[in-house]
């Protein structure tokens, strides 16, 4: 949305206001033909009221005194923190914090009201609730989270200067057992409170309730109006159409209400319709007047887009008749500090990040959200599933109906809802499948993901060959739910493998991927720290401040509606690109590009960059691209170019170098004296200020001095090799070994031993040469070291069979290092699994390890690094320097730590390495085998051989 956009949409938003959308403002003016808005509480997390409070049970219990509201109890130091699954299954297990929120608040409403329907609004209330307003009831005991509800306190609230009283009580667990088993034994965090915003509702005394609207690609229009109470003669409704400038379009429809009826159809149709997708979301409202003797009664404004759903059986999902790929996650409503109390921000935050990854859906697991998310999604664009609580368990058929009632009620409005979703994983009560059409004029699909229902099979965390015969069934095959992305596991891990896969596929609409973001919680009982319950909550592509994962930008890449299809550039490149336009409803004329040749000589400087307005290519189509290349493009070090989305959303930056590694190089070169002494068992190096110790026993490097300061380098080159320690030596899983199921996440050291057999050296005015020679995996070690100053090391080693880890390594305290500065792909490290995601430059970040699931900085600092040049490792000792000479192995900077419980992977010490083959990463469901061709472990054969250059600094280089 532009300035413009945006200011006409706050100034007719403020004009009419729909009772079923929060009003800008906290409380709305009066204006006897609109609903009247006062809020009781805040309007989110960022905006609250203090309520009276008294806890009966955990902290801060047994005494009067005063919460935020909105709020989850426990986030704000009350009750006892709760996660669902040590209770999974049981109702009412022994144990389970039970404790209950007891809640009172005073409050005045203007004296205009009175003689109007006066209705308290509650958006969400965890989880059994009973009010009271003046000592009277407020309606009857509502059971259900996640859900608006709506009591009717015409009769008992007083007008003017006399205050009301609200009272609550507010119960965490349900006497329901069945709420139980839908909402709270389930994979998240049980929260106590009222979390989301209660207001009061002031309606004239002949109204219209609610609408339900059905708006179609070809501008036609349906809506039931539903109005309080039945209407007599000389009554109708008036619809007026108005665009997100307040321009009125087309002519009003008029509908008459005869018979005593209670409801009002409207039909029409509208011309130069602008259709809704998430590309393009476009927006309208429609401005509903109940009349009566052509007087005004009531008005409510409801904002909505033109677009048609269609699902195909045996073929797909179609929108505006385009047929579309979900590139999809799931997600909570989720923050650290307030739980499921968020902010408008946070919702419209959530929303932009989601973009980001070039994702166009979003899964509401595994409850609705709030409003605003919902708004955000139909202003930014993002197809939504709109889910009833039901993680394994379900509601019963009575509670079950009302909850589908209020939630379908609620949401049936927008734009962005595509499907509803009845439960989860079996927590599908089919009883109340019924209830959802009446309710949506559109009809849309009725789902219940892991199931096979309503034409689309949605099972969940299919293996990669399990995913391809799903796809062999008749129904529309889109998993709700996969590549779980467990610490640093899944997500992008084996997405490009999938989605090749997925969308070459007719019968595949996409999916969504588990999950959003890490729902780690601030423990107030805890001093603070982040709780993910061990790998409970630790599912997310983005952390619990949503800090960005390596796996973020994998999924970007994959998933940008943008694709480069040129891998290489050839010798005689004219500065043509072949390109893919993935989008669904956008030509490429809209979109822009810029390339930047850029040069590396130590630090990145750009040589020259240009613009790209648009190329016409269609949506599916693919075509070609030229880029106005100078003629001494090739003396630069690397090409990078651009793909902006319309709304100049960066989409993805693809890059190529074209020289060999040693042209990167920045090592300065000199004179150097030369000499080499033996002494016992060890052979003395000096060049210049750097002196280098090697073992005539074993062949290795032992030591280094850099100006008479010891640099802890050395023990290598060694060879080192590992695989999956359940898998036989013919790659397949060891079936014939009883505990090769424990051993499935721990990789075995396979590097074998290898014996010295040969050590000679020979000396040179200009050179100094040292070749040790192995029995074994180990085959040779050859250092050069010259009068230039530099050191080469040859090396070589042959390993004939299945490895998913192989190369050389070499020891450096870890607990020394500093930082390390790098030219290569960056700044996150890669998976076998999970090379996309990175670009060429250099980068530098300082040493650290986290914990995953317990700490979260990004980007880690050790792990496997690809498309290296040169490396420097900074430490309290000195500079090592290393520089590459082969174009296809990947530095290994110490080992990737997994979480204490490591559920995916324990990979042997591998230092500081330069490794040919490195390791894929499962998910937690599924293990590498199962992800994908890239995630397969490797059979090699023959000599391997690669150089690479050493230097040793005792200062920082500037």
């Amino acid at each position: 949305m532009n300035k413009k956009q945006l200011f006409h949409f706050v100034l007719f938003f403020g004009i009419f206001i729909s009772q079923n959308v929060n009003a800008q403002n906290k409380n709305q003016t009066f204006n006897a033909t609109e609903t009247g808005i006062q809020y009781l509480s805040g309007t989110g997390s960022d905006d609250t009221v203090d309520w009276e409070f008294f806890c009966t049970d955990g902290r801060n219990s047994g005494k009067w005194t005063t919460i935020p509201v909105p709020s989850c109890w426990e986030l704000q130091g009350f009750g006892t923190y709760q996660y669902g699954m040590p209770f999974y299954g049981k109702p009412n297990p022994p144990g389970i914090a039970n404790e209950q929120g007891k809640y009172k608040y005073k409050f005045k409403l203007p004296k205009e009201w009175e003689g109007r329907t006066v209705r308290i609004v509650f958006d969400g209330v965890m989880t059994d609730v009973e009010a009271q307003i003046n000592g009277r009831r407020c309606g009857y005991p509502h059971q259900g989270a996640f859900y608006r509800f709506k009591s009717d306190v015409s009769d008992r609230i007083f007008f003017g200067e006399k205050e009301n009283t609200l009272e609550l009580t507010v119960s965490k667990e349900s006497a329901n057992p069945s709420v139980n088993m839908a909402e709270r034994r389930a994979d998240y965090w049980n929260f106590g409170g009222i979390f989301r915003p209660v207001f009061v509702e002031a309606l004239p005394a002949q109204f219209i309730d609610r609408t339900a609207i059905d708006a179609d690609a070809d501008g036609s229009f349906y809506a039931d109006v539903f109005l309080g109470l039945a209407m007599g003669n000389n009554t109708k409704v008036v619809a007026e159409l108005t665009d997100i400038d307040g321009k009125s379009i087309g002519k009003n429809i008029e509908t008459p209400i005869t018979g005593g009826s209670d409801k009002a159809i409207i039909k029409g149709k509208f011309d130069n319709i602008k259709n809704w997708t998430p590309e393009t979301p476009s927006l309208y409202y429609m401005k509903f007047s109940l009349m009566q003797n052509n007087k005004v009664l009531h008005t409510v404004t409801e904002r909505f887009g033109f677009r048609t759903i269609e699902v195909r059986p045996s073929d797909g999902l179609y929108v505006n008749g385009q047929k579309i790929m979900i590139k999809g996650v799931n997600r909570h409503s989720f923050r650290p500090e307030t739980g499921r109390t968020l902010s408008k921000k946070d919702n419209y935050d959530d929303v932009k990040l989601i973009k980001e990854m070039n994702m166009n859906a979003i899964r509401l697991s595994h409850y609705p959200s709030d409003p605003d998310f919902l708004k955000a999604c139909d202003e930014l664009g993002l197809y939504v599933m709109v889910e009833l609580a039901g993680w394994h368990g379900k509601y019963d058929s009575n509670v079950g109906a009302k909850l589908v009632h209020e939630m379908v009620k609620r949401d049936v409005n927008h734009p962005s809802v595509t499907w509803w979703a009845n439960g989860n994983e079996g927590g599908h009560n089919l009883e109340i499948d019924k209830e959802f059409a009446p309710l949506d004029p559109q009809k849309r699909p009725v789902l219940h993901p892991q199931k096979n229902f309503g034409g689309f099979e949605t099972m969940h965390y299919r293996s990669y060959g399990e995913s391809q015969e799903y796809m062999r069934l008749p129904e529309i095959f889109m998993p709700t739910e996969f590549l779980h992305g467990l610490y640093d596991g899944g997500a992008g891990a084996g997405l490009w493998d999938y989605w090749e896969m997925m969308r070459k596929h007719p019968r595949c609409a996409g999916g969504f991927i588990w999950m959003f973001a890490d729902e780690g919680v601030v423990r107030t009982d805890q001093n603070g720290r982040i709780d993910n319950v061990g790998n409970y909550a630790a599912d997310g592509i983005v952390g619990p401040h949503h800090e960005k994962e390596g796996s973020f930008y994998t999924v970007k890449q994959v998933w940008s509606p943008i694709q480069i299809m040129t891998t290489n550039l050839p010798d005689n490149f004219d500065g043509t690109l072949n390109i893919e336009n993935r989008y669904d409803f956008t030509n490429l004329k809209d979109c822009r590009f810029v390339w930047v040749l850029k040069s590396f000589d130590g630090e990145a400087k750009t040589v020259k960059t240009g613009e790209i307005k648009g190329i016409d290519i269609a949506p599916h189509a693919s075509g070609t691209l030229k880029i106005d290349l100078p003629r001494d493009w090739k003396n630069s070090d690397a090409l990078y170019f651009t793909a902006y989305s319309p709304t100049n959303e960066e989409l993805w930056t693809w890059d190529w170098q074209w020289k060999k590694p040693t042209e990167y190089y920045y090592f300065s070169k000199g004179k150097t004296n030369l000499s080499a002494k033996e002494e016992a068992d060890n052979l003395i190096v000096t060049a210049g200020s750097t002196i280098l110790t090697f073992s005539k026993k074993n062949g290795e490097l032992s030591s280094v001095k850099q100006n008479n300061k010891n640099i802890s380098f050395g023990n290598g080159p060694r060879f080192i090799a590992a695989r999956r320690s359940d898998r036989s030596k013919d790659v397949f899983y060891n079936y014939d070994d009883a505990e090769a199921r424990s051993k499935e996440r721990i990789y075995t050291d396979i590097s074998g031993e290898n014996k010295l057999t040969d050590f000679t050296f020979k000396n040179t005015p200009d050179s100094i040469t040292i070749t040790a020679d192995y029995f074994g995996n180990m085959r040779q070690a050859h250092w050069v070291i010259k009068s230039d100053g530099t050191i080469r090391l040859d090396y070589s080693y042959q390993y004939e069979g299945v490895v998913e880890l192989m190369g050389i390594k070499f020891d450096y305290p870890e607990n020394q290092v500093v930082s390390k500065r790098w030219l290569g792909e960056g700044p996150y490290r890669v998976w076998q699994n999970r090379l996309h995601g990175t670009n060429f430059g250099i980068w530098e970040n300082d040493y650290n390890d986290p914990i995953p699931g317990e700490s979260f900085l990004y980007p880690e600092f050790k792990g496997y690094f690809n498309n290296w040049k040169w490396a420097d490792i900074n430490t309290s000792e000195g500079i090592i320097c290393l520089g590459n000479t082969n174009e296809n192995n990947y530095l290994g900077v110490y080992t990737p730590r997994d979480g204490r419980d490591a559920l995916l992977y324990t990979i042997p010490q591998s230092g500081i390495s330069v490794l040919k083959v490195i390791p894929a990463v499962r998910n937690k469901v599924n293990a590498t085998d199962l992800v994908g061709p890239s995630s397969q472990a490797q059979w090699v054969t023959g000599l391997q051989q690669g150089s690479i250059y050493l230097k040793f600094e005792t200062s920082k280089r500037l």
